[in-house]
Formats: structure tokens, C-alpha cells, sequence
């Protein structure tokens, strides 16, 4: 009887040891992986999700879910990816707003800075300021003159309260010393659809979102908030050019995974993330839509820790200095 209790107990161990030794040599990945893109679907996490995850889905062999998890700018669906399994499966496209001024914004959010851990940078992205197609604005320049005339009278969209675009209307109204009715959506994407449909006067918001609405002359951009002309748009005047050399910012889009999620699978990310950044097809869509290639120092799980750290004391002082923080 002792005996054939000691046979099924080596068994058993013999079972447990097995099943966990598969577990710890399991190839990442082994299913399907989701990205949350914490913004309506349309808007420049979403656009350059969908475009990047599509050719890394080739690369690790599964698919790549897109969950839009909308809200709060960004933070909703950001607080939903701090709180997932740290094992790689699931991903966040985060950006200035979401990943970098939001602390500052959101005196209570459901996740911290060290929350997350970065996979990668996925691209830069230049911000403008758009108005809708029928005023007849030709510069920035006439449209402060506007703005400084005539307080309060103009709206302006953005993808919600702490989001990239927020950020910019309020560095434009502190830049410019104007004021114009902030409106806030849940998203680029219907914000954007407000603007064309003339809901809504104004817009600030990235490359993903305005170049292509430009191109089809839907609505009429005013200036790049960058020192250079984009490519993309290569008539559209910088705002130094336009008088308003102060206005200067950057967007980005990076994915991150949870804190906690093992190295090796942060790198398996980064590869596929950079096997996607360096395929021509990939990039030359990238390229389209007015956004920016990440450098080879860009690169790098690392250099994007590093550069979040940075970009939070950077929007802490915007924020403070706009006096935009919300109520506890």
C-alpha cells in the first residue's frame, strides 16, 4: 500500500515538475497579444498602432489585438494596461499625454511612472493647429489677431482632458497670450469629424490625425508647431515663421508593457517593434502621415524609460505654469 502511495506521489511530482518546466520554457509568444490604444479608433495612436502592429504581428507569428479603451486623455485605458498581467501580452500606445503630462494633470490616476516599462518608440509626432475649412484665416498670425479681438468667441477640440492635443491648445493659448473655449472629446477621431463638420472652430492635434485631412483639403491648417516645415506638408508655414517662435512641441507614440514584465520578452517586443520601424513599406506609411522615424539611439527599451522620466518634469512645469491642473 506504502509503496503504490509513494509511485502515484512521484507521479504526481513528476507531473508538477513537468507541466511547470513547460511553462518556463514556453516561447514567447504562444497567443494572441493585445495593444490598448487608450483613445477613440482614428487618432494618431490608433493609426500608428494598426500600422506597426500589423507587420509585427508577421514577426512574432501571432496576431495583435487593437482594444480602443477611450477616456479621460488616455488615462483610462492606460490605468486598465498598468493593471494586466506582467507577461507581455498585453501592450499600451502611450504618449506625451497619457504617458507624460497626465501625472501632473490628473492629481489621482490608477497608475504611477513605474507602472509600465518601455518597448519602444514608435514615432514622432508634430503638432498643428487647424481651424475649420470656411474661416478664412491665411496664417496663425491672422488667427490670433482674432483670438486677442475677440476672447471666448472661437472653440477649440482636442482628444480630451491631459491628451497631446490638450497640451498644445494650452501651450498655444500661454505662447500666444490668448484665450479660446477648450472642448474636450474622447478621442481624435471625433473631434476631428466635429471640425470638418464645422462644430467646432479649431484643433490642436499630431501629424496622424491633421496631414491627411489637409491633403484632402478638408480643413485648413495654420501652422506646424515644430522649427521646421514638415515634408508631408510642405507648405504649411512653421510658427516661428508665423510670428510665434515660442511654440514649439513635439509629440510622440511608444508602447509600453506593464512593470514586471520579464527582459526577454521587453526584447522580443523590441525587435518585432524594430523589424516593423525598418521595413520600407511600414515606414514609408509612417512617413505619409506626416509623423517621424525614431532614431537608432531612439531605439531602445532603455532610451525610452529614460526619455519618459524627462518628459514628465518637462509637462509638470507646462501644466503648472498653465494653471490646468484638475481638482482633486
Amino acid at each position: 500500500m506504502c509503496a503504490r502511495r509513494i509511485h502515484f506521489l512521484g507521479l504526481f511530482i513528476a507531473l508538477v515538475a513537468s507541466t511547470e518546466l513547460a511553462q518556463s520554457t514556453e516561447v514567447f509568444p504562444s497567443r494572441p497579444i493585445t495593444l490598448i490604444v487608450p483613445f477613440a479608433a482614428g487618432g494618431p495612436n490608433d493609426v500608428l498602432g494598426r500600422i506597426v502592429t500589423d507587420h509585427m504581428a508577421k514577426t512574432l507569428g501571432q496576431s495583435i489585438i487593437i482594444e480602443n479603451v477611450s477616456g479621460a486623455g488616455g488615462t483610462i485605458g492606460s490605468g486598465r494596461a498598468a493593471k494586466a498581467a506582467p507577461d507581455g501580452y498585453t501592450m499600451v500606445s502611450g504618449n506625451l499625454g497619457s504617458h507624460g503630462a497626465s501625472y501632473a494633470y490628473y492629481p489621482k490616476l490608477g497608475y504611477e511612472p513605474n507602472s509600465f516599462s518601455g518597448v519602444g518608440m514608435v514615432a514622432g509626432t508634430p503638432n498643428f493647429i487647424a481651424v475649420r475649412k470656411d474661416l478664412a484665416f491665411s496664417n496663425l498670425s491672422q488667427f490670433v489677431t482674432a483670438l486677442r479681438e475677440r476672447p471666448d468667441k472661437f472653440t477649440a477640440g482636442h482628444a480630451g482632458n491631459g491628451s497631446n492635443g490638450n497640451l498644445v491648445c494650452l501651450l498655444f493659448m500661454a505662447t500666444a497670450g490668448v484665450k479660446f473655449q477648450l472642448v474636450p472629446y474622447r478621442g481624435s477621431g471625433p473631434a476631428m469629424n466635429d471640425l470638418i463638420g464645422g462644430q467646432i472652430d479649431a484643433m490642436c492635434d499630431s501629424a496622424p490625425t491633421i496631414v491627411p485631412q489637409a491633403q484632402a483639403k478638408s480643413i485648413n491648417v495654420l501652422a506646424v508647431a515644430q522649427s521646421n516645415r514638415l515634408p508631408a506638408l510642405p507648405l504649411v508655414l512653421t510658427a516661428a515663421e508665423s510670428g510665434l517662435p515660442g511654440f514649439d512641441v513635439m509629440g510622440w507614440n511608444a508602447f509600453f508593457v506593464p512593470a514586471g514584465t520579464p527582459t526577454p520578452t521587453i526584447q522580443r517586443l523590441n525587435r518585432a517593434l524594430l523589424e516593423a520601424l525598418h521595413n520600407d513599406e511600414v515606414k514609408k506609411r509612417i512617413e505619409e502621415i506626416g509623423a517621424i522615424l525614431p532614431s537608432a539611439e531612439q531605439e531602445s527599451p532603455t532610451w525610452l524609460d529614460a526619455f519618459v522620466r524627462d518628459e514628465i518634469v518637462k509637462w509638470r512645469d507646462v501644466v503648472k505654469n498653465a494653471n490646468a491642473a484638475t481638482t482633486p
